[in-house]
C-alpha cells in the first residue's frame, strides 16, 4: 500500500511539473506490462500532458515498433543498456513528446540467469528536441521481493526518474 500511495504521488508531481512546462511524457514498457501508463493515467487530467506508451513485451514489437537493433537484442538481450536506450529513443520517434521513459527487466519469479538474476531492470530516460533526442540516461537496478515488488519499485524508480529529468529543465 505504502508503494501505491508513493507512486501516486509521483504520477502527481509529474503532471505537474509537464503541465506548467506544456510537456509531453510517453513510456515503452516491457517487464511493467503498463504499469507505468497505469500509473499516469490514473492522475485525472493526464491527457493533458500523456502522450501514450507501448507495451513492447516481445522482442519483435521492440524491434519493428520501437526500432531497436535486432543484432542488439541478439547480443545483449532485452534486458540491457543498448535496447533500453533504443527503446526511449524509439518511442520518443513515436510520440509527440519532450520526455520519455523505457522499461526492461525481469520481473520472476522465473527468468532470471546468474549475470541477471530476478529483479534485475534496466531504465531509460530520455529528452528530445522536436524528434531527435537529446539526452538519454540509463541505469541497471536490481529490485527485491515478487514479481508484483519488482514492478511496482520499477514503475516507482520510473517515475521518479522522469520527474528528476523534466525538474531539471527550465519552465
Amino acid at each position: 500500500m505504502a508503494e501505491e500511495l508513493h507512486i501516486s504521488a509521483l504520477a502527481e508531481s509529474l503532471g505537474e511539473e509537464l503541465h506548467k512546462r506544456k510537456w509531453f511524457c510517453t513510456a515503452a514498457e516491457s517487464c511493467t506490462g503498463g504499469g507505468i501508463a497505469a500509473a499516469i493515467t490514473a492522475v485525472a487530467g493526464a491527457s493533458n500532458w500523456f502522450e501514450g506508451s507501448v507495451v513492447s513485451y516481445a522482442n519483435r514489437i521492440k524491434r519493428d515498433l520501437l526500432t531497436v537493433d535486432g543484432d542488439d537484442l541478439e547480443t545483449f538481450g532485452a534486458v540491457s543498456e543498448p535496447v533500453v536506450r533504443q527503446m526511449a529513443s524509439g518511442v520518443l520517434a513515436l510520440m509527440d513528446a519532450q520526455v520519455a521513459v523505457a522499461v526492461s527487466g525481469i520481473a520472476g519469479p522465473d527468468g532470471g540467469t546468474a549475470e541477471k538474476p530476478v529483479g534485475t531492470v534496466w531504465i531509460a530516460w530520455a529528452h528530445s528536441v522536436g524528434q531527435e533526442p537529446v539526452y538519454i540516461d540509463a541505469q541497471c537496478f536490481r529490485f527485491s521481493g515478487d514479481r508484483a515488488a519488482v514492478q511496482a519499485q520499477t514503475v516507482a524508480e520510473a517515475l521518479r526518474g522522469v520527474l528528476e529529468l523534466v525538474r531539471e529543465h527550465p519552465e
